[in-house]
């Protein structure tokens, strides 16, 4: 008892949400710790990497020559497995506390329809990062339990997670998922849709950064108060190659952002249709909750409340729901043990194609 008092007290626990965008470590007792774009930096020329999260990201549109900027994830899965684990390594150290060298648990997240491959990838990518006992737990239930959703309640609750890639829908019924979703879109459509407007219509290239600073600055899911309100955006003219500026209105590229965030709630007006009855009853009083970056989009909430005619519900810092719901395991391993999805009798029958 007195060796597992004394691990408690020098190895961290850590919670871990990898996001297509951005990952986010939470340890306990410290809470959020790092939160940094899934990005790293490679040479060309030896394939090594040069630059990590905020690093690499401050590179991008703006690299070295035989430098390029590139994601290890995509739509919230492992799609290179290496980078993946050289960029999580990179990343846990630099969460780690006091320079400890003992071995870690953490928790993970990864989206409801994950496969088994796509999850073997991850989990090898933790424990080859140096982290000694991994769990896997499925995002909407952590995005759930860290905007408060009591795992003992009976009464159902519904969490829409908006990511940059993906969108999770999970209803909640005492600590169990009953019902799920996800679906391959997310917030970064919009920088991609208004990338090709700009491209297209205005005849001018812009890069990752203007069109995150446009979406986040700019644009709103409901209809602008001023729809003639401008915003000049500076990139590269496609005709002359110069540098050029162009002005966009706010009546121009509402529609833009209108179109992808109706997506998203006919996603979920289609799943709140597939409901039980007593479960459809539950959502019909409490409403649903949006967690994610996504949720975070200018208008969104009313949107979505006007689209499905239910409440919507916004909690505070949406965006670290999930890696605080994961933290909240390690203060219920009865709980973590039953929600996880780490099976290894079929984990080790996977294979990892990713990597090289």
């Amino acid at each position: 008892m007195a060796l597992s008092s004394l691990r408690k007290l020098v190895t961290d626990y850590l919670a871990i949400d990898m996001g297509t965008a951005n990952t986010i470590i939470a340890v306990k007792g410290r809470d959020v710790v790092l939160d940094e774009p899934s990005l790293v930096a490679v040479s060309e020329v030896n394939d090594e990497i040069v630059a990590f999260g905020l690093e690499a990201a401050d590179m991008r549109g703006r690299e070295g020559r035989d430098i390029i900027v590139v994601a290890p994830l995509s739509a919230g899965v492992v799609a290179d497995f290496e980078k993946t684990k050289e960029m999580l390594s990179h990343f846990v150290r630099k969460a780690k506390s006091g320079g400890s060298q003992v071995t870690r648990e953490a928790v993970l997240s990864v989206l409801s329809e994950v496969t088994h491959v796509e999850q073997r990838a991850l989990l090898n990518a933790a424990e080859e990062a140096g982290i000694g006992k991994v769990s896997i737990m499925e995002e909407g239930l952590a995005a759930a339990f860290g905007a408060d959703v009591d795992p003992t309640d009976k009464r159902a609750s519904a969490v829409v997670d908006i990511g940059a890639a993906t969108t999770n829908i999970a209803v909640i019924t005492k600590g169990s998922i009953s019902h799920s979703r996800s679906e391959r879109i997310g917030s970064d459509e919009i920088n991609d849709a208004i990338t090709t407007h700009i491209k297209r219509n205005l005849g001018l290239q812009i890069g990752t950064e203007t069109a995150e600073a446009i979406k986040r600055n700019f644009m709103t899911s409901v209809v602008p108060d001023d729809m003639a309100a401008e915003m000049l955006v500076k990139g590269r003219d496609l005709q002359s190659g110069s540098p050029n500026a162009v002005t966009i209105t706010a009546g121009e590229v509402y529609p833009i952002v209108e179109n992808i965030v109706r997506r998203i709630a006919q996603v979920i007006k289609d799943t709140l249709t597939e409901l039980r009855p007593e479960v459809a009853a539950d959502i019909y009083d409490r409403g649903i909750v949006l967690t994610g970056g996504g949720a975070l989009l200018n208008g969104i909430d009313q949107y979505i409340r006007e689209f499905i005619d239910l409440s919507v519900i916004v909690p505070e810092e949406p965006r670290y729901c999930t890696v605080r719901g994961l933290l909240k395991m390690f203060d219920e391993p009865d709980l973590l043990e039953r929600v996880s999805r780490n099976e290894p009798s079929i984990l080790q029958n996977s294979e990892v194609p990713f990597e090289a």
